[in-house]
């Protein structure tokens, strides 16, 4: 027997790559999967692309998952605090849903609502001194699809000095399933497709995760849903403090870091590069007439931005290589 995981949310986008993660991976074993309105249903009725797994979907219940040495909660935000609770406290447990990145109470009031569950150690491993932080956790919080393409190209200019962390600007375009599968009218493929257009704008509830993790003080972030399904491509500009290369900037900080990459001189992130991979692409320039600095951020949101990080997250409290059945290359065309 391998180590024992179990996945609740199992029916959704993330928890379906969190399953054909898990398949993969040498040393993972699947014990339970989880789900709400398809409890009672074989997988592969419910994410085709599992075909071979031969699993039928339980009810999410504390129960089914208390067996388990480490447990993915991919459930709706809000939904993760209650279950967590009730699991064994032996147990290891990732949470993708928001309910534990935020230390403040009053962000979490203002852009969530109802009661803070509490704060639990930030699944970024980039950060400096998170990857020990995490390997000593037990309870760690995934970050959200968006911070984690604006934290990884933000986050290293303002420790460095580099950048103001006031009057960052963020335009960042993702694909539909970040909104999740359940049935909405504005994803319906006729009106996605041959489209692009804003949403939250101006209040989107990543952003206290962002300042919180990056130092940044004042963000204005305008998310865009793009007509494809997954994918992240994030621009990010910041004022200078003074002069410096910030390509340079973000090769020194991630140097060794098997998942972000910083492209060559004239290549920029796109996110069909990434598709089906752990990896993050950054690329950085100096706007000639502007001045700000510019990072553009490329990632899967499925990938990289959930299930892949959740399962690097994982493998790091469990002590294993950090890379352990996932993969740094994406899938293309």
């Amino acid at each position: 027997m391998g180590i024992r995981v179990a996945v609740a949310g199992a029916s959704g986008y993330a928890g379906g790559e969190l399953l054909r993660l898990i398949a993969g991976h040498p040393e993972f074993d699947l014990v339970a999967a989880t789900a709400h309105s398809q409890a009672g249903h074989r997988l592969d009725t419910v994410h085709p692309q599992l075909t071979g797994l031969d699993l039928v979907l339980a009810k999410t219940d504390p129960a089914a998952l208390a067996d388990a040495d480490l447990v993915f909660l991919a459930l709706p935000h809000g939904e993760s605090a209650a279950l967590a609770a009730q699991l064994p406290p032996e147990a290891r447990v990732v949470d993708l849903g928001a309910d534990h990145r935020l230390a403040d109470p009053y962000a979490w009031a203002n852009y969530y609502g109802g009661t803070h569950a509490g704060q639990w150690t930030y699944g970024l491993p980039e950060l400096p001194g998170q990857r020990e932080r995490i390997a000593a956790a037990t309870r760690v919080a995934n970050p959200g699809c968006y911070a984690n393409a604006i934290i990884l190209a933000l986050a290293p200019l303002i420790a460095a000095g580099a950048v103001q962390p006031a009057d960052v600007v963020v335009v960042a375009a993702s694909g539909t399933a970040g909104a999740g599968r359940a049935t909405k009218a504005h994803l319906l493929a006729s009106e996605v497709m041959g489209d692009l257009s804003p949403y939250r704008v101006g209040a989107h509830q990543h952003v206290p995760e962002i300042k919180q993790a990056t130092g940044a003080t004042s963000l204005s972030f305008t998310p865009v849903l793009a007509p494809m399904p997954r994918g992240i491509l994030a621009t990010v500009t910041a004022v200078p403090v003074r002069e410096v290369d910030p390509q340079a900037v973000l090769a020194e900080a991630y140097a060794g870091a098997p998942f972000v990459h910083v492209l060559p001189e004239g290549r920029w992130p796109h996110t069909a590069a990434t598709l089906g991979s752990n990896s993050c692409h950054l690329q950085a320039t100096v706007d000639v007439d502007a001045g700000r600095m510019i990072v553009v951020s490329g990632l899967d949101n499925l990938g990289r931005g959930a299930a892949g990080q959740a399962v690097q997250n994982a493998n790091i409290m469990l002590g294993l290589p950090e890379a352990t059945g996932l993969s740094v290359w994406g899938v293309t065309p």
